[in-house]
């Protein structure tokens, strides 16, 4: 060659003799590049190991000189070496996705003994299949041709747990599925839960808010009544007290309130229902500055069938001053007033059912009304019985018979409240103090205010005003109850009052949903006591009809005052 190329440079030569040098060089070119790709698949194959599982392993093996080796034997054109390889690939990835469940399970604590136990089982049965000496010898560590027949059996063992691992898998999923709901579900409980106590915690300020406001509707008539006294003060001036006011021989009522619009619906109520009309009187007790627009109604709108009215201020009521009234000459003092007006937080500790009745917040509890209840007696000197109504009730029946009732030489007759342990002395008085414990059974039976017949001349013999004020000056430091005319009350009649039958007397229309028609309807009054009065727009729609038809909606200042009867 070394010839032929110096003959080139000289120049000379033929052209056959430059086409058989080229020739050579193609060939000596493709030869040195066959035998280098040789000896490089020569090196990779003897430095390969055949493929095997360690001891210590719980898997079957995928990667690594193992399957680099049944790659190349693949490349050999072994169909069977390249089948084996895809049923160890499935097996691999089930081992994968059971061991993911199994750890799923863990998680999620469901019957977690139970249910790793299969996964662990399933992952170890994958694991000690490629572990058999009849399959380990034959597919993995020989080099040799793969037996079909073994194949075969290896390829439908491995299937067959696969298939296992499959159900046991849908199986489980639906669990898992549910369990995920469920949790998901519960934390959306709890997140509802939250804002429904916060809405019912707001709802019950809003409705307390409500409840202790004057109603637009309210003032607007009280405004307009007194408009109507100064444009026509001759119409109204006040004429002399009634003999009727004081016989003993009629039916006499008691109603403090400062509410023109509940009160003649009391009046109204009451003498629809009453057999004999014009024997009844009302003796109606208001404050000073409402003492006007009550007078111009019952001007305006005359009680019917001849029954009596008599309106008064408590200023009127002379004796009763700080100096005879323990509750007035406390209201005076610089602690009480704290107590009630400043220390709210301290006032605000009974549950949701205590305050349906009476929240601890609620100024009534400073008004002279709502303990004229206790002065009776020395209010009607010559009245030997009277029947005490509160303002938020509704009169039904006839209720003269009250005034025959024999209360066996004892002062209150009122309808007792208890059932189970509930409005028990004991949810009204402080048993921790010395003196209620010493006095009074805590299980005994409370009753309620808001329709009691008295016998003013067995209180004026038992000295029961007396008996108040003692409580009442015990009381001084909130020790003995903490507000309300209730607790003082069931001391001052304890064991002097009289049980009446449950249907003189239905309570609970102010805040119990769940009281049935039946019972209303035979019922001889019904109390809306609590929040929800039925004059207000958050009155219980259910009850509010038995209120309204007593409403005179005929009078042209409730028309313009828009009660949205």
């Amino acid at each position: 060659m070394a010839v032929v190329a110096r003959a080139g440079r000289g120049g000379g030569g033929s052209p056959f003799s430059s086409a058989l040098r080229s020739f050579f060089s193609y060939r000596i070119f493709v030869s040195a590049m066959f035998t280098l790709l040789f000896f490089a698949t020569a090196s990779v194959l003897f430095s390969s190991h055949p493929a095997h599982l360690s001891d210590d392993t719980s898997e079957i093996e995928t990667t690594g000189r193992a399957y680099m080796h049944r790659t190349f034997l693949a490349l050999k054109s072994d169909p069977l070496k390249t089948r084996l390889d895809l049923i160890h690939k499935q097996a691999s990835d089930h081992i994968m996705l059971v061991n993911a469940y199994a750890s799923y399970a863990r998680k999620l604590k469901l019957e977690i003994s139970k249910q790793l136990k299969m996964f662990d089982d399933m992952a170890q049965n994958f694991s000690d299949l490629g572990l058999k000496p009849t399959y380990r010898t034959a597919l993995f560590e020989s080099d040799e041709a793969v037996d079909e027949e073994i194949l075969r059996q290896f390829e439908k063992e491995v299937k067959d747990k696969i298939k296992v691992a499959r159900l046991m898998i849908a199986e489980n999923k639906e669990s898992y599925d549910n369990q995920l709901k469920i949790q998901k579900l519960k934390d959306t409980i709890f997140a509802v839960n939250e804002l429904l106590v916060k809405a019912k915690k707001n709802g019950a300020f809003a409705s307390l808010i409500a409840a202790r406001s004057t109603p637009k509707s309210l003032h607007c008539l009280a405004m307009r009544l007194m408009g109507e006294r100064i444009a026509n003060p001759e119409k109204y001036r006040d004429e002399k007290p009634k003999p009727d006011f004081e016989d003993p021989l009629l039916y006499h009522y008691a109603i403090f309130s400062d509410n023109v619009i509940a009160v003649s619906v009391v009046v109204n109520s009451a003498v629809k229902n009453a057999e004999e009309p014009w024997k009844h009187v009302f003796h109606i007790v208001t404050n000073k500055m409402n003492l006007a627009a009550m007078k111009v109604w019952f001007k305006m709108r005359p009680v019917k069938g001849g029954a009596h009215v008599e309106v008064k201020a408590v200023e009127e009521f002379t004796f009763l001053n700080s100096s005879y009234v323990p509750v007035l000459r406390q209201l005076e003092s610089a602690n009480l007033q704290k107590v009630y007006l400043d220390n709210k937080a301290d006032n605000e500790t009974q549950d949701e059912k205590n305050m349906k009745s009476s929240g601890n917040t609620d100024t009534k509890h400073l008004s002279m009304l709502n303990h004229l209840k206790f002065y009776l007696p020395e209010m009607y000197p010559k009245l030997h019985r009277i029947l005490f109504l509160d303002d938020d009730v509704v009169v039904q029946k006839d209720l003269t018979a009250l005034w025959k009732v024999d209360l066996d030489n004892k002062v209150n007759g009122a309808v007792e409240t208890c059932f189970g342990s509930f409005h028990r002395y004991a949810h009204y008085l402080n048993f921790s103090h010395p003196l209620i414990k010493d006095k009074f059974n805590p299980k005994a039976c409370a009753w309620a205010f808001g329709m009691n017949i008295f016998d003013l001349d067995a209180w004026r013999r038992e000295r029961l005003t007396d008996q108040y004020h003692y409580w009442q000056d015990l009381n001084e430091d909130q020790s003995l109850w903490k507000v309300g005319t209730l607790p003082p009350g069931l001391m001052t009649f304890y064991s002097t009052t009289k049980s009446l039958d449950k249907s003189w007397h239905v309570l609970g229309l102010g805040y119990n949903p769940s009281i049935s028609m039946d019972e209303i309807k035979k019922a001889a009054v019904i109390h809306y006591n609590g929040n929800m009065k039925p004059w207000l727009d958050i009155a219980m729609n259910q009850f509010k009809e038995l209120w309204t038809k007593y409403v005179d909606s005929e009078m042209e200042f409730v028309q313009m005052c828009n009660f949205g009867l």
